[in-house]
């Protein structure tokens, strides 16, 4: 973009209104149809619009957003009147309509990720989605899995629960934080298998560092073995642009649908390859379904469904963005903050420096703290919310910006980063 067509494109954006509709965002949108998203990326007063979208708050720098991300106010206010709506006629909408409703919510989750609706069903996070793979398998003893010292710890633990209640064997290894190559990494998997193994859980993106794993190449290694992957996708799904497709055939694959995505809590979705559902016993029995049918794994009793419909609004919202747009502008964002930091040597960085090996997410110390102190000073002096971090070898505060962070406030960031470091 020439320096002229760019001055007209901000100029063009001066006087947009504030993204708090739908008419909003769709009018805001239109005029930056045509630019790159690299462009975008950098573009604030764009972002600015899209963060006046969010009810984002005024007490703190909100840096913790791979936990719970906001869901957009026009997210919201549908959220609010799905809920009025069926509260209004109550089981009437149970009995007639809600599994229409779902089923519409799980097609386009389907087209989204890029699987068959009949190998996708709706959860209420990663962790049921992932448990549902790993209790529901027929183990028997002597069984081995591989997993990363660095996956999320309910799902080890619940691999532990397997190895008591079935004999299996859990091998556990340790990614490097800073990897020279994707070989490296798919090397480590492999060298952990054996005749035994016969699931590796793998993450799309680890969540205390953010670093994105090669689950094509990790995949079909371990198909040439004879043994499955589960793919834990709770940070990448609608952070990050890719299909399915893109992932070497994975057996499996979970996400969580209140971070990325930002619909409001309660939803996850567990992708199951067709040709493995009737191997996974469902964790509450539904004569109804087939033992091939997916559905046989969602009885779910009932719940609050006004958030599978929020998952469609969800949708929408992301979808007007676009997700090469938001990838775009979540590692500029990351960058940005990083580069500046990355060379002091009484701060350490836990976060690959390839652009392509991660997004979002950075983890980061500071020598002669803990991260428990480090995350504890950042919220009381400095009014900067984070997470402490203390898995050795990541020990420091996971930061996590969103689309809604702006660089104002990483700068804020960066300076208490420097001033802690001495």
């Amino acid at each position: 973009m020439s320096n002229l067509s760019k001055r007209q494109f901000l100029k063009s954006l001066a006087g947009t209104a504030a993204i708090s509709t739908w008419a909003g965002l769709d009018e805001t949108l239109a005029k930056v149809a045509h630019v790159p998203s690299a462009t975008l990326a950098q573009t604030e007063d764009f972002w600015a619009g899209i963060r006046a979208a969010y009810p984002v708050t005024k007490d703190f720098i909100q840096l913790e957003n791979g936990y719970y991300s906001l869901a957009a106010q026009p997210v919201m206010d549908s959220y609010l009147k799905h809920i009025q709506r069926i509260n209004s006629v109550s089981s009437y909408y149970m009995r007639t309509r809600q599994f229409d409703d779902k089923r519409e919510s799980q097609m386009q989750l389907a087209r989204l990720l890029g699987c068959s609706p009949e190998e996708l069903i709706i959860t209420r996070n990663t962790t049921e989605s992932l448990d549902t793979v790993i209790g529901g398998l027929t183990w028997k003893s002597g069984d081995e899995t591989i997993m990363a010292q660095q996956d999320y710890g309910a799902m080890q633990d619940m691999f532990k629960l397997q190895a008591r209640r079935h004999g299996i064997v859990n091998r556990t290894l340790s990614l490097p934080n800073h990897p020279k190559s994707d070989k490296e990494i798919v090397s480590l998997y492999e060298k952990a298998i054996t005749p035994k193994t016969r699931l590796l859980m793998v993450c799309h993106m680890v969540n205390i560092t953010g670093q994105i794993l090669p689950i094509r190449q990790i995949t079909e290694m371990a198909h040439k073995h004879g043994v499955e992957v589960l793919v834990d996708g709770a940070h990448a799904f609608a952070q990050l642009n890719f299909k399915l497709a893109d992932l070497g055939g994975c057996d499996y694959y979970a996400s969580s649908l209140h971070k990325w995505l930002g619909t409001p809590l309660g939803a996850g979705m567990l992708y199951v390859r067709k040709d493995k559902v009737a191997g996974i016993w469902p964790m509450f029995a539904d004569s109804s379904v087939p033992d091939s049918d997916i559905r046989k794994l969602n009885h779910t009793g009932t719940h609050p469904v006004a958030t599978d419909l929020a998952i469609q609004d969800a949708i929408k919202f992301h979808e007007s963005i676009g997700i090469e747009r938001k990838e775009a502008r979540l590692r500029y964002l990351q960058r940005y903050w990083t580069d500046q930091v990355r060379h002091n040597p009484k701060i350490i960085l836990n976060t690959p420096e390839a652009p392509a090996r991660s997004c979002a997410i950075a983890n980061v110390g500071v020598a002669g703290k803990t991260p428990t102190e480090l995350a504890k000073v950042l919220l009381d002096k400095y009014k900067i919310f984070t997470v402490a971090i203390d898995s050795p070898p990541v020990q420091g505060v996971r930061v996590t910006p969103h689309v809604y962070t702006t660089p104002t406030e990483l700068d804020a960031f960066v300076k208490a980063l420097n001033e802690l470091a001495g």
